[in-house]
């Protein structure tokens, strides 16, 4: 006999959002009691504030409970599918609603991180003028992906990736108010898969206890009283896929990072792919890969290859751009130029001794001549006074004290073994000669 079972169109994840802030699972720091979100709709007080977190952590939901508390219109647009036509027919739509004393209609813009510069541009008269409340929803740093007139108008909310006790509780209350499955004789013996795979986020938790549940009830011989016992082995078979484990919120996630950095600075282009490999397998934020290859690039290949630094900031501009799955090519293909180049930390050993001797000596006086002269007074006291213009002696340059007079035969910049800058070392000897002893501790 075949099964009867009938499960929704809707997805799991859907049917259980939740409708109320007392509904709401993790984030206590923010609707928890006395919280700074659960206040702001107690008072009936919202201002404009930006959502940044991971993935299902429940970003579009606060939103929609808070909308929904505070009986305010809900407008909302996706960064991915809006231009600025729809922004401004949306602002258009919300201005009607401003008569007849309502409440400022809520405009909701889900990953606001993807709207261009000109599209956040035409959400600011109408933030400005109070025309909507606008609450943005970002997995990326706003400060790198807001522009900063937006931003200063937004509060930020950091939403965590919820904790294993809250995606159980998920789990159990799936179990126990969803219509379909509460009428399933569903039992999980072992979570651990699940909540791997899920990595935090709800959604895909959600969505993958009902992935496994509808295979068992799939079976023509199944019956609605068998027992549904869910284990680690199932869900991986279910699920059908390398269920990599990689934790980007644990520690696995800074070893991997850790481990891919370091092949590169060893010049080892075969493990700099494998571990990119890993991370990009277990979903990790490709712009956070690419901002510690701009790093790096800096750090440990710096002068060796000054052209590390382009390849690193174009291979960053480009992914955004591009986005997964080809971004993964042009990774690859820094990560493999980067491993590959010449390597020198002599630029970050210089900032940190430099750094380390500002602490120590303070504040020194700028030498007389140093020093800029914009009126008659500072001249006639001596600012700028015997300064020599290096343009104006043989290959640019002039012998000159450039330092505090009490660092003045400080060293700080020593040229790495690499053949560019053993060209800079013979370079800097040959304009100082006896004065700086590049290339010498």
């Amino acid at each position: 006999m075949s099964s009867t079972i009938q499960f929704p169109n809707q997805p799991l994840a859907d049917r259980l959002r939740p409708g109320t802030l007392d509904d709401f699972i993790g984030q206590k720091h923010l609707v928890g009691p006395d919280a700074v979100i659960r206040k702001m709709v107690l008072s009936g007080s919202l201002s404009s504030f930006i959502l940044w977190g991971p993935p299902g952590v429940g970003k579009t939901t606060l939103a929609t409970i808070i909308s929904k508390q505070l009986d305010r219109p809900f407008y909302s647009l996706s960064a991915v599918s809006s231009g600025v036509k729809d922004v401004r027919e949306t602002i258009d739509k919300a201005r009607k609603n401003q008569f007849f004393n309502k409440p400022n209609p809520v405009l909701f813009i889900d990953e606001i991180h993807r709207f261009s510069k000109s599209q956040q541009d035409s959400l600011l008269g109408a933030v400005e003028q109070g025309v909507v409340t606008l609450i943005g929803a970002t997995t990326e740093n706003p400060s790198f992906e807001v522009i900063s007139p937006l931003l200063s108008r937004c509060q930020v909310y950091i939403l965590n990736g919820l904790s294993e006790t809250d995606l159980l509780e998920m789990l159990n209350r799936a179990l126990e108010k969803d219509l379909t499955l509460k009428g399933l004789n569903v039992e999980i013996e072992e979570h651990e898969a699940m909540l791997q795979y899920s990595g935090g986020d709800a959604r895909k938790l959600l969505n993958t206890l009902e992935l496994v549940v509808k295979s068992e009830t799939s079976d023509e011989d199944f019956k609605k009283e068998d027992r549904i016992l869910i284990t680690n082995s199932m869900v991986k078979e279910r699920l059908q896929e390398n269920m990599a484990i990689y934790d980007k919120n644990g520690e696995m996630h800074y070893d991997i990072i850790s481990a891919f950095i370091k092949s590169i600075r060893g010049s080892d282009p075969d493990a700099a792919v494998y571990w990119l490999a890993r991370m990009l397998e277990g979903g990790e934020d490709i712009k956070f890969i690419a901002r510690r290859l701009v790093i790096l690039a800096s750090e440990d290949i710096g002068l060796a290859n000054p052209n590390a630094l382009l390849m690193a900031t174009s291979s960053f501009q480009a992914i955004h751009m591009i986005g997964m799955p080809e971004a993964r090519i042009i990774l690859s293909e820094t990560a493999i130029y980067l491993a590959v180049s010449a390597k020198s930390n002599s630029a970050y050993a210089a900032i940190n001794k430099a750094m380390e001797e500002v602490k120590k000596s303070g504040n020194l006086p700028v030498p007389l001549h140093l020093r800029n002269a914009p009126t008659k007074l500072m001249k006639q006291i001596g600012y700028g006074k015997d300064y020599k213009y290096a343009h104006n002696y043989e290959d640019h340059f002039v012998m000159d004290q450039y330092l505090p007079e009490e660092l003045k035969s400080m060293q700080l910049f020593t040229p790495g073994s690499n053949p560019r800058e053993v060209e800079i070392q013979k370079h800097l000897e040959r304009l100082w000669k006896s004065s700086k002893n590049y290339g010498k501790d």
